[in-house]
């Protein structure tokens, strides 16, 4: 009968995951073993010989006390060491990760591609090339679990997590959602595909799509009417969107924040929330129940899409009066 211990192992972390639990297991192993032994040995040892016999009084070692403290306290942080190690690379994707966006939603994933191919519970991707995937969710907190990439993250509503991963085999390996959202939670699962680097290509090229994200987005920021506001081509009664995203943005409580995901997602739900230096509150409409959780996702690929560093005139800004005009030193904006 096959029964594996654990799941197969497809992702470049696995064997760091495999390995730090093993020897979880096995220190504390090692460690059940040697305290039972020590209760075992002084039970005999120390026993009672006599009805009146008296024991000697025992005054300690402080020495003994000092080594048995020691010894698994330095134990113990090797734990702490190599957790942080495999925490951290978890925690940074390489700057060449290709995006991927889920969205979970009782009961399903929902996946967006940069080039505009969306699926509901199916994730394809090349072998070999680093995965960063934004989770994000619409109603209750859910969590995005690959058991054959050792990869668990929380997706928790009104903000934005990002995981990554490289896989190292072709196949198709379950997701789960591992945290309980509901009375079908159980049924919450997907697939990821991982597929040789040609193969993905042709996949790819073969679906039909209604324009990548960014275009999708664009649609978005045309419809809802921010383009009547947030001119590109000129100062509006909003802020210049070019060059907005990863810029600092000084806001008119003199608070500094970088224009990310997470800011660019508030502008859009939340437009008072934080105020740009020179501009004005109540200007723009909260879009809070007018637009999904997926369009938002949508709308911040298109912002991303007009950041432009090092060009003269280019205001750094965000939706919502949220952002500034900043100088670098060869005298460019961005």
């Amino acid at each position: 009968m096959d029964f594996p211990l654990w799941p197969e192992a497809a992702s470049t972390v696995a064997g760091d995951v495999d390995n730090l639990y093993i020897y979880l297991v096995l220190v504390s192993a090692v460690m059940t073993l040697l305290i039972f032994l020590a209760v075992f040995v002084f039970a005999i040892k120390y026993r009672r010989r006599k009805a009146d016999e008296v024991p000697a009084p025992i005054h300690g070692s402080l020495k003994l006390e000092i080594t048995w403290s020691i010894i698994p306290f330095l134990v113990m942080l090797t734990f702490f060491w190599w957790g942080a190690k495999i925490f951290f690379l978890n925690a940074t994707p390489p700057p060449d990760s290709m995006d991927v966006y889920a969205v979970g939603k009782q009961w399903m994933w929902k996946i967006q591609y940069p080039g505009g191919q969306r699926e509901i519970n199916e994730l394809h991707v090349p072998v070999g090339r680093p995965v960063k995937v934004t989770v994000a969710s619409e109603d209750v907190i859910h969590s995005f679990f690959i058991p054959a990439f050792r990869i668990k993250h929380d997706v928790v509503p009104g903000r934005y997590d990002t995981m990554w991963f490289t896989a190292t085999k072709p196949g198709r390996y379950h997701i789960f959602c591992a945290e309980y959202c509901g009375t079908e939670h159980s049924g919450m699962v997907g697939w990821v595909t991982v597929m040789n680097p040609a193969d993905y290509e042709n996949w790819v090229s073969s679906g039909g799509i209604s324009g990548s994200m960014a275009q999708q987005g664009e649609r978005m920021f045309e419809q809802l009417g921010c383009s009547t506001c947030h001119l590109l081509d000129r100062q509006g009664r909003c802020p210049n969107l070019r060059g907005v995203y990863g810029s600092r943005v000084q806001l008119a409580d003199g608070r500094t924040v970088v224009a990310d995901d997470a800011y660019v997602r508030e502008s859009i739900l939340n437009p008072n929330a934080k105020i740009v230096q020179g501009y004005k509150p109540d200007v723009m409409p909260s879009f809070q129940g007018q637009v999904t959780e997926e369009q938002v996702l949508q709308l911040i690929v298109y912002v991303k899409s007009l950041a432009i560093t090092g060009t003269p005139g280019a205001t750094a800004a965000a939706p919502g009066g949220a952002g500034r005009r900043t100088t670098q030193p060869n005298g460019g904006n961005q």
